[in-house]
């Protein structure tokens, strides 16, 4: 571990100071610290032009935020695959799970490699117009197609592996991974999945016929959904951070990625030690 690259949000309270210890620390290891040139400005140094530059040059990344710091560097390290460690400076933080107060005893763990790496499975999202695709993306939790602000329904058609399923009118659909199931999934009625079940899983948004219901398919299944409706403002949303707006006829693909985020963990804490602590499971 030579390289570490910081990913963070720059306005989350006291991250000059945590930017200034964690070099300072990282360096008298002889570790070296690679920040964007956004970030490092904040502490008077000179960084990397952007973070795609750090995810090709860094041994691992440490993140300071929330998940939707962690949802951005998982695709940013998507290709090379190399290992994340998420420090929960944000909200509920499923995959941000180390504490602030545990940063650097859980980065001489990592130093010392005392860790294991959780590899969890992500999509590949192509959108396609006619015969052009208009954007594509790697996501780790889910693609949304869901309608725009007015308060109108939008009608879908969902099929896998060339084969119709159903066409659904409602709100939309949520097509997530395991890791996804406790995020929008979750809020929309889906089931909790164990990120080592290989599986991917449609969530209904409120459906007009209440036998929709959310389906478990295998992750090997190619999954398309086609907007049928002429409602104008419809979106396909991917990982809550990226929007794409959708027309009549236009197609989301999502298929597994070849690719894995590797989620740096350790021993002692277990997924449903996480569920438990962030869900308040079994508190009075």
């Amino acid at each position: 571990m030579k390289a570490v690259g910081i990913l963070t949000k720059p306005k989350f309270p006291e991250v000059k100071t945590t930017l200034t210890n964690l070099s300072a620390w990282l360096r008298q290891r002889g570790v070296t610290p690679l920040l964007d040139t956004a970030t490092a400005s904040l502490i008077g140094e000179s960084g990397a032009p952007n973070k795609a530059d750090i995810a090709a040059r860094a041994d691992f990344l440490v993140v300071l935020g929330g998940d939707g710091t962690m949802l951005s560097a998982a695709r940013l390290a998507e290709e090379r695959g190399i290992p994340i460690l998420g420090v929960n400076m944000g909200g509920l933080g499923f995959l941000t799970e180390v504490r602030p107060d545990l940063l650097y005893q859980s980065l001489d763990r990592v130093l010392a490699g005392e860790f294991v790496l959780d590899e969890r499975l992500m999509l590949r999202a192509s959108i396609h117009r006619r015969s052009e695709v208009i954007a594509q993306a790697a996501v780790l939790n889910d693609v949304v197609v869901s309608k725009g602000t007015l308060a109108r329904m939008i009608e879908i058609s969902i099929s896998l592996q060339k084969q119709f399923v159903t066409s659904l009118r409602g709100d939309g659909l949520i097509v997530s991974t395991p890791t996804g199931s406790t995020a929008y999934s979750l809020s929309a009625g889906g089931p909790i999945m164990n990120p080592s079940v290989q599986a991917l899983m449609l969530t209904p948004i409120c459906p007009h016929t209440l036998t929709h219901r959310p389906l478990m398919v295998p992750n090997s299944a190619e999954i398309e959904v086609t907007l049928t409706s002429k409602d104008e403002g419809a979106m396909a949303t991917l990982d809550g951070q990226v929007g794409v707006a959708l027309m009549q006829g236009d197609v989301v693909v999502l298929k597994t990625s070849e690719h894995r985020t590797r989620l740096i963990r350790f021993p002692e804490s277990s997924y449903y030690h996480v569920l438990r602590e962030k869900l308040k499971w079994g508190d009075g």
